[in-house]
């Protein structure tokens, strides 16, 4: 087994993957690994789908991409009348990008110039949160509250203000998941307040925080109040959807399961299954319509804005995951998933917190259950996670630095919404094999 490092740094050190076939990735070696993370929670249909891969073909057969500025395609329009029947009414207009970066660099720009348009020009600062993370480009990062990934961009960030983390399991404040939630919209509300009103243009948050927290959902009542708190000043409220939505976790929206319908939305990942890369924002006429009245168009998008390949290829993941109901399944899995996985480490003593909802579910690693103190960083919990669990023949997502930056140990499993309860049980059964030689390893029980 090659040492393994992280995610770019000596690449050569990992091993290199040869194919895929449903829940199963095969490196040049023949290993097989089950996927029970989808890549970062990507792959919404495992890999090598026939019908994905046939999809793909056809369209290549015809024309890889027609540029936006040039011509429109089939595959967008079908794409387009695929995510509305499944996003429900309040996000009206779509632009198509390549990640889920360029999502939340368009959603950004997009409220921008919503304010803009209204002759509201003072409204150009962020709100976002601690423990977030919004993406790898100099503007999505700066609205990241993710220390490890902008520390050396900090000179080059735009300004942002940045609240406190909305985690039950390490609440900002003593009490009730209602009392939380109230104290959280407070300070969101207080620190409008403290900018001013005028000069806010949105708040931006993941409805289930992912690699920056490892699947942490919102206490109770939260999305209601911090709704109500944009609205009664003017403050688009802006929902990171890249990780946690497109099914996700049960619904096609994650905040669907809270009934809020927000402003702006990003998407991606799941969207188009991890087959050619596609991310999306999605708002509201209100949104659309100040900007269509004044300039014609959002003043976002880039060369491949629109790919007609990605369109083509998210298109048919998309009707298969409407037309085998995959994600009621991953609602209804995602139950006996998190029991599972609670049943298979919930006796760990270094096991914290099991959380999560649908085919998303993370796992908060700590030395002392009481206190909720991390692990020392030095000991590299997170990366002996990785190793062990590929050794044993899983890929996981372990993320590290979720309680300030630079400690904390967490793992996500996110399993391909298409994978079988016999799948589910061997990715709990590796995933806990893994964990175990993990901890032997830093003489932790």
């Amino acid at each position: 087994m090659p040492i393994l490092t992280p995610p770019g740094f000596m690449s050569n050190a990992l091993p290199k993957v040869s194919h895929g076939e449903g829940c199963y990735v095969f490196d040049s070696t023949g290993k097989r690994y089950i996927d029970g993370s989808g890549g970062p929670a990507v792959f919404s249909l495992g890999h090598s789908h026939p019908e994905v891969n046939e999809a793909i073909k056809r369209q290549l057969d015809k024309i890889a991409h027609g540029y936006r500025y040039t011509f429109t395609s089939d595959p967008l329009f079908r794409l387009n009348e695929l995510i509305q029947a499944q996003v429900g009414p309040g996000l009206e207009n779509i632009i198509y990008v390549s990640s889920g970066s360029e999502a939340t660099e368009s959603a950004l720009k997009i409220a921008l110039q919503y304010h803009w348009n209204r002759g509201d020009r003072n409204r150009s600062r962020f709100i976002a949160r601690r423990r977030s993370y919004h993406g790898n480009t100099l503007g999505a990062l700066s609205v990241s509250g993710f220390a490890q990934r902008r520390k050396q961009f900090e000179g080059s960030l735009i300004p942002c203000s940045f609240v406190s983390a909305a985690n039950v399991y390490r609440p900002a404040v003593a009490g009730t998941e209602e009392e939380l939630s109230q104290f959280l919209a407070d300070e969101l509300e207080q620190e409008i307040v403290r900018l001013g009103a005028d000069n806010v243009a949105a708040f931006i948050f993941e409805p289930i925080v992912g690699a920056a927290g490892g699947v942490v959902p919102a206490p109770a009542g939260y999305i209601h109040k911090i709704r109500d708190v944009c609205d009664r000043n003017g403050v688009l409220l802006i929902a990171d959807e890249v990780m946690c939505g497109a099914g996700r976790c049960g619904t096609w929206r994650a905040l669907e399961a809270d009934e809020v319908v927000p402003d702006i939305m990003t998407t991606a990942k799941s969207l188009g299954g991890g087959y050619v890369p596609l991310g999306a924002v999605l708002y509201s006429n209100k949104i659309s319509e100040p900007i269509m009245n004044v300039d014609g168009a959002p003043n976002t998008g880039h060369t491949f804005t629109g790919h007609t390949l990605a369109c083509a290829a998210a298109a048919m993941v998309q009707e298969i995951v409407q037309r085998d109901g995959l994600v009621d399944r991953v609602k209804v899995q995602g139950v006996s998933l998190l029991s599972a996985v609670q049943q298979a480490l919930g006796n760990i003593e270094s096991v914290g917190d099991i959380r999560g909802r649908g085919h998303f579910v993370g796992i908060e690693f700590v030395s002392d259950r009481t206190t909720k103190l991390p692990f020392d960083p030095a000991l590299q919990l997170t990366e002996k996670i990785r190793a062990r669990t590929l050794q044993a023949g899983l890929i996981c997502y372990p993320v590290s630095g979720t309680v300030d930056g630079v400690g904390g140990d967490a793992a996500i499993i996110a399993p391909p919404y298409n994978a079988s309860r016999s799948e589910l049980e061997e990715i709990v059964d590796k995933f806990a094999t893994g964990v175990s030689l993990a901890l032997a390893d830093i003489n932790a029980a």
